[in-house]
């Protein structure tokens, strides 16, 4: 990739490492995510502008605790500790950091101290901020002043301008902290002094390129085609790259909503002219779900038979690579690839994937949020409506319908979904919410229809409002609605008796059940 402005985040773990990444995006400038025992190396870029130390779940006065160089601590570049990125910037810089009797979870009034801070200044007195943390400051180092408050946090934001050191307790990558990407936004482009030179314009132009030189002159690609927005921008960006040496492969695994098999062929076939080869391995898929619950189990399974279709595939055409949708998120919730993130699941076509292969990858999405892909979709030519359609995700079905794969038990979560986002197409709701599905549960309770007992499933409906799919509020659906809907499910759908709505937020849940 060209070279371009940079700022460095230094991953100590937090699931929300990767929103400072998108932040700083946002305010035109690349960011890249590395993990602790590369970073000092890192900082020897030219490029490089300024570095972010990320939150993290350790406290750093543990043994173990993640820590970095004393070459990055000591950088001429500014620097910018968020949580535990603070907490270690004072623990190792003469400062004290203690464990609070409370964890500190949750929205805070910011109160902001000095009207003339370089990060703070200038910016409303009062407003919200995220923060999640167990451990407070109790001294700041030397050379440091306290720029901002919580009721809770008496050192919320602290600064040495002179050494171009800032800190805060709060996380402002979070939608939830209000004055969040004006706060980093701040950093990057008036401390920083980023001039803003990324652009999906510029990454469109990059990966094109990066694709031309890694399958070369003759080299022949298939790709992953599952209907949804990331495979549909891949294929097209590798499309714009390569020509017809791209061979779109969709597979029909037996998990897809109601009607989308078809849909699939017909649209990117006349819509797009991409030719399509169709592999019907409903049944194949099926066989290898039998019996299994465990969701990363599914998610195994599911991913190596996708990988041992598209070889057979590949080795007909004479394809020596497989392109995937893989984006960001899915990279970051899947497996810890920078730093001691936790892994939260394996995605079928990351952690799913088999340690051994006849193929080799090509990502080009891979370090992109959502927002991004649809961005660079629509550079590309994708209808607008299509690009803003609501996540499938790759194992289908198989990761909304807990416990055990079968047919019976498909059929119903096909139906009741059908149902349920077509009262949401019909009211207007399914463009204003993110992503809104159906969930079987592997539970039965008792009912009353027509003047007898039933005893049957259960189905939850979850929607969620988000824009980077790393955080996610529910959504606020009528009641009328809801009540509409379930009552259709249960009068239309045989099978279920009891609907239920989910208002968790992410986190603490994630937005899919399994």
């Amino acid at each position: 990739m060209k070279s371009h402005e940079t700022i460095v985040i230094v991953d100590f773990g937090s699931q929300v490492t990767q929103l400072i990444a998108r932040r700083v995006r946002e305010a035109g400038v690349y960011a890249e995510i590395v993990g602790t025992h590369h970073a000092a190396a890192r900082l020897d870029d030219p490029n490089v502008r300024g570095v972010i130390l990320s939150g993290g779940q350790a406290s750093v006065y543990e043994p173990g605790a993640p820590d970095v160089d004393d070459a990055v601590l000591d950088t001429k570049l500014p620097l910018l500790g968020i949580c535990y990125g603070m907490q270690l910037l004072v623990h190792r810089t003469g400062g004290k950091v203690e464990h609070s009797p409370e964890r500190e979870f949750g929205r805070a009034e910011l109160e902001i101290l000095k009207s003339d801070s370089t990060l703070l200044g200038g910016l409303p007195r009062l407003s919200t901020v995220w923060m999640s943390h167990g451990d407070s400051i109790v001294t700041l180092p030397e050379g440091y002043r306290v720029t901002a408050r919580t009721e809770s946090a008496p050192y919320a934001a602290s600064e040495n301008p002179h050494t171009r050191r800032y800190a805060v307790q709060f996380h402002p990558e979070v939608r939830h902290t209000d004055l969040g990407p004006e706060i980093l936004k701040r950093f990057v482009r008036d401390i920083c002094g980023c001039t803003g030179d990324w652009s999906m314009e510029a990454y469109e132009e990059e990966a094109i390129v990066e694709i031309r030189n890694l399958v070369g002159a003759s080299g022949r690609v298939v790709c992953a085609l599952s209907g949804g927005v990331d495979s549909a921008v891949m294929a097209l960006l590798v499309h714009h790259a390569i020509g017809d040496r791209l061979v779109a492969v969709f597979v029909d695994n037996g998990l897809l909503r109601k009607d989308e098999a078809a849909n699939v062929v017909r649209v990117f076939e006349g819509r797009f002219g991409l030719p399509v080869r169709a592999v019907d391995a409903r049944a194949r898929f099926l066989d290898r779900l039998a019996g299994v619950v465990d969701p990363e189990e599914k998610r195994r399974r599911i991913g190596h038979t996708f990988i041992d279709i598209f070889e057979e595939e590949a080795r007909e055409i004479g394809a020596g690579w497989l392109a995937q949708g893989t984006i960001y998120p899915d990279r970051i919730e899947s497996s810890s690839i920078k730093g001691p993130s936790a892994v939260i699941k394996s995605h079928h076509n990351v952690g799913g994937l088999p340690e051994r292969m006849n193929l080799e990858l090509i990502e080009p999405l891979k370090w992109l949020f959502k927002d991004e892909v649809r961005s660079l979709g629509e550079r590309l030519g994708l209808d607008p409506a299509f690009v803003r359609r609501h996540p499938f995700p790759g194992p289908g079905l198989a990761v909304r319908l807990l416990g055990e794969v079968s047919e019976t038990r498909l059929a119903i979560l096909r139906e009741a979904d059908a149902i349920f986002r077509e009262e949401l197409e019909r009211s207007g709701w399914m463009e204003k919410t993110s992503q809104a599905f159906a969930v079987l549960l592997p539970v039965k309770t008792v009912g009353v229809m027509g003047d007898g007992r039933t005893y049957e499933h259960v189905l939850a409906l979850r929607s969620v409002d988000t824009d980077d799919f790393m955080t996610a509020d529910w959504s606020r659906l009528p009641h009328d609605m809801l009540g509409r809907i379930a009552g259709r499910i249960i009068g239309e759908v045989r099978g279920i008796n009891r609907v239920v709505y989910d208002i968790t937020s992410k986190p603490p849940a994630t937005i899919e059940w399994e």
